[in-house]
């Protein structure tokens, strides 16, 4: 491995885990993704997505992927007689490669421009760094603008996906309750949602999975005792 990754400049090396951390962060969220891009190789990769002079091509890196029947499932709300036949909140998602140094405002709404022009539901960009204050907070109520997606839009700086943070050995595992066993839940334990304990939306791995606020989320650890040991929280 050391002798063919020696054939290839660094920013290859980086980018080709990148990508392949964003398509694993996909399928772990319920998204249908391709094993074989997954598991694709350095030089595959390469071959793909390498421009003459050896640098990714960031431009070809963009791709879409459609939920799972399972992940439709998880966010279908609980059918009451007011809404018989709820619809799923979420839809296909578009992950973009933005190769700008700095993103700001523009690169933003023209983002969003193309989800909606696309009909996306949502979308995530991966920067370089991190993008400007004032598209942050451009950012942070996309979700409820006219010129925002529905499904809102995330961002992703390319170090943060350099590893796949669920593949760590302290990490244990997550999965996202659908609203039919977040209220079984709280029936049999005659709860309510905020009488659970917490985590942030923020949290490394509630943003790598894209927990949304509102969502209960069962943790599975090992026990030395019980073999293993599941409890719950509700993320703020």
């Amino acid at each position: 491995m050391a002798d063919e990754r020696a054939q290839y400049g660094p920013s290859l090396i980086r980018m080709w885990r990148v990508w392949r951390t964003a398509k694993e962060m996909m399928h772990d969220r319920g998204y249908m993704v391709v094993d074989d891009d997954m598991q694709m190789s350095l030089e595959e990769f390469a071959r793909r997505y390498a421009r003459e002079d050896g640098e990714p091509d960031r431009s070809r890196l963009n791709f879409s992927c459609q939920p799972s029947e399972d992940m439709l499932r998880r966010y279908t709300a609980v059918p009451t007689k007011k809404e018989s036949d709820p619809q799923p909140q979420i839809g296909t998602m578009w992950v973009e490669f933005n190769s700008d140094e700095n993103v700001g405002l523009k690169q933003l709404r023209d983002y969003m421009g193309h989800l909606l022009n696309g009909n996306f539901y949502s979308g995530i960009m991966v920067t370089v760094k991190p993008m400007t204050g004032m598209a942050i907070r451009l950012l942070r109520g996309s979700g409820s603008m006219s010129e925002g997606p529905r499904g809102g839009v995330e961002v992703f700086v390319e170090q943060d996906l350099l590893v796949n943070i669920t593949k760590h050995e302290l990490v244990p595992k997550h999965v996202l309750l659908s609203e039919e066993e977040k209220a079984q839940l709280l029936s049999r334990y005659r709860l309510k949602q905020t009488q659970l304990p917490r985590i942030q939306s923020t949290d490394p791995v509630a943003k790598y999975l894209g927990l949304r606020r509102g969502a209960v989320v069962k943790i599975i650890r090992k026990s030395e005792t019980a073999g293993r040991y599941a409890s719950y929280r509700w993320v703020i």
